[in-house]
């Protein structure tokens, strides 16, 4: 599919962005395929109004089950387990985006109700989530389906921003028709910034290293000229510069934050990646201030923590 031609030039994005007097937008769902899903939407987060430059906070990676040695009446440990605090931290935001993994072992009903939903849970009516690996572990991910209400993969629109939720864990190469699907759905926006999620991360300078096999999704937002892309799966914080589909800095590329930090656990950073910019090793969230033609950023930690990560730029043109 060529590049859809959606966004006014530059300097009509400027000028746009010095004059327009921005309105409170709902978010509007448009949903993929769910064989596992019948429902019609992601609906019920989408429908509270938003601030006129909405906040979205951002982590994967959360609960541990209640089983975990470390769970520890829910207060978890120093290292583990922190899903009750990071879930503080998400409080006054208007949307909450969870990237992947939000309940471990098995992402099952019981220990999404248990364990997720007294914490992050609490945020469920304004949540749009994308699933995990361990929301697979057991073949499907009918607990995270049912718990969330949403299907495989959707779209909505927030403020002048266009999020996809895609999903990580089921085809998305060249032939699948949740690239189709994408490819579509992208042809018909006309927002002027354009953001995607979902859990395993493209570029990471984690113990998972890169994951080539999500070039598709990468290439599709690029050709539309897409700003942001929010993962997890890495437990760490991390922070790309404008990236091209293959790996190389480019002015008019994707920005992809790394934010696998919502609580269950953190792991190590190796070497960094070409074009990463910040990594810690820190629990907390990401939150993204969505204006009208730009977004800032800034990470969130645990009340005491010293690490912060903040920044702005204007969506791409």
């Amino acid at each position: 599919m060529g590049a859809a031609m959606r966004r006014p030039p530059a300097s009509t994005a400027i000028l746009a962005a010095l004059t327009v007097v921005a309105t409170a937008c709902a978010s509007v769902p448009s949903q993929g395929a769910a064989p596992n899903d019948q429902s019609t939407s992601g609906a019920e987060p989408s429908s509270a109004p938003v601030a006129e430059d909405p906040v979205v906070v951002a982590a994967g990676d959360i609960a541990c089950p209640d089983t975990h040695p470390a769970f520890n009446g829910g207060e978890g440990t120093a290292t583990q387990c922190r899903h009750r605090h990071t879930s503080e931290l998400i409080t006054g935001a208007d949307r909450v985006f969870v990237l992947g993994n939000a309940q471990y072992p098995t992402g099952s009903r019981s220990q999404y109700r248990a364990v997720y939903e007294p914490t992050w849970g609490r945020q469920k009516a304004i949540t749009e989530p994308t699933p995990g690996e361990h929301d697979y572990s057991r073949g499907d991910a009918s607990g995270y389906l049912e718990y969330f209400g949403v299907a495989e993969y959707h779209s909505f629109d927030l403020g002048s921003w266009h999020w996809v939720s895609l999903n990580s864990e089921i085809p998305h190469g060249a032939d699948s028709p949740q690239l189709q699907w994408l490819q579509e759905d992208l042809a018909r926006t006309s927002q002027p910034c354009i953001g995607a999620f979902w859990s395993d991360s493209a570029f990471s300078s984690g113990a998972d290293g890169n994951d080539p096999d999500l070039r598709p999704l990468w290439d599709a937002l690029y050709a539309v000229g897409a700003d942001v892309v929010l993962s997890a799966e890495s437990r760490h914080y991390e922070r790309f510069a404008k990236q091209a589909p293959d790996g190389t800095a480019a002015d008019d590329g994707v920005r992809q934050f790394v934010v696998g930090t919502g609580g269950f656990g953190l792991t190590e950073i190796g070497p960094p990646q070409p074009n990463s910019e910040v990594r810690a090793s820190v629990f907390g969230v990401l939150q993204l201030r969505l204006g009208a033609a730009d977004y800032s950023w800034q990470f969130l930690t645990e009340p005491g923590g010293t690490f912060s990560d903040t920044g702005s730029t204007a969506c791409n043109p």
